[in-house]
């Protein structure tokens, strides 16, 4: 049978709507991404797990989308049928939230705060979706989601079983774990165990400590946490706001590169050349022994300042954060990828550490 007819059977079928055609920028937080072949949307857990059930079936290429805060899609756009994640309920049981994979990450935060729940409050103003959150362990202000984690839902595609998995099994690191870049299950639903005091995890992120004006380790009230963290996000775009290219964006672009111990002093001495001896280098210990440099920081000092590379171009670092590569309007994958490279090859020529996405690429290459 022809994937479109498969395709068109889907709505009576499973009762997911159906559309051909439609350009994916409509689906994506940097606004960027030419056409799929076709976008099933799906509103319902059963919904979702059925149809890539019969598409895998049928053999019909499939890419997952939900809040689409982390994809990088070609001009061109992909020839595979988009299946969008739109299942939107989320519980709260005493200190245990659960939340379907499509329900919007900051609604979920949000409800836990109100609810006088901590431990997700310094994930506030993060885009995206809820089933996101354990693809690539997202984490800010010093929390990932590994610390709050109970259990998944995933739809294992290889057998088309549904089934709960611990986090243990999904080996969840910085910004990784064994579900990222691979496509053998969806993210279905995901749960999480949280304080019941009303009070934040432990802060131990010095900006946001200094925000609060309390000490790093200090536990605080949640609601007063996740306002900071709110502001913070907001004075370095990392809100969205529509009406604000900065926050046109895939979030940080690059992650925080880990040096090996035993190749730090080679890092550190061409920083040192390069900037003096006297300039402190932001250095923190990474959970595998090695050390976590700041990716930001070495952008700037590699010459990349914010909004590189001027006003004209259509695809520029953030005028608030240098970490963030954004799309001023009328911008292409293409002039983003080119800008990504850029930076990328100038901080490693400049200091010999090699830079690595963050979001995932659909159909483009860095």
């Amino acid at each position: 049978m022809h994937s479109t007819d498969v395709v068109a059977r889907l709505a009576d079928e499973f009762g997911a709507a159906v559309s051909f055609g439609t350009p994916l920028a409509a689906h994506t937080t940097l606004r960027l991404g030419g056409p799929a072949a076709a976008i099933v949307t799906c509103t319902t857990t059963d919904m979702l797990a059925g149809v890539v059930r019969r598409l895998d079936q049928e053999q019909v290429p499939v890419l997952i989308l939900a809040g689409g805060s982390n994809l990088v899609i070609a001009d061109d756009g992909v020839d595979a049928v988009v299946v969008r994640v739109a299942a939107t309920s989320y519980s709260i049981d005493g200190a245990v939230v659960h939340a379907e994979a499509g329900t919007n990450w900051d609604t979920v935060v949000a409800a836990s705060v109100v609810a006088g729940l901590g431990g997700l409050e310094c994930l506030s103003g993060i885009p995206g979706s809820t089933g996101a959150t354990p693809v690539q362990n997202v984490g800010a202000y010093g929390v990932e989601i590994s610390s709050v984690l109970r259990r998944v839902k995933l739809l294992d595609r290889a057998s088309g079983n549904v089934h709960w998995v611990d986090p243990a099994d999904l080996h969840l690191s910085y910004r990784h774990s064994i579900l990222k870049n691979t496509d053998t299950a969806v993210v279905l639903s995901v749960e999480m165990g949280l304080l019941d005091d009303g009070l934040s995890a432990p802060v131990r992120y010095g900006e946001l400590a200094r925000n609060l004006g309390a000490a790093e380790g200090d536990r605080v009230a949640a609601a007063q946490v996740r306002d900071a963290v709110l502001k913070l996000r907001g004075s370095k775009g990392m809100v969205l706001n529509s009406q604000d290219h900065d926050t046109w964006s895939a979030g940080s672009f690059f992650t925080n590169p880990v040096v090996s111990r035993e190749d730090l002093p080679r890092v550190l001495a061409a920083i040192h050349e390069r900037l003096g001896d006297d300039i402190a280098v932001p250095q923190f210990a990474s959970a595998d022994g090695g050390v976590k440099l700041s990716a930001g920081w070495l952008i700037e000092r590699a010459g990349f300042s914010r909004g590189f590379p001027g006003e004209d171009a259509r695809a520029r670092l953030s005028t608030k954060h240098t970490l963030a590569l954004t799309n001023r309007g009328d911008a292409t994958t293409a002039d983003l990828v080119g800008l990504a490279r850029t930076v990328r090859d100038g901080v490693r020529d400049a200091f010999g550490v090699d830079l690595h996405p963050e979001p995932v690429f659909v159909g483009a290459q860095l």
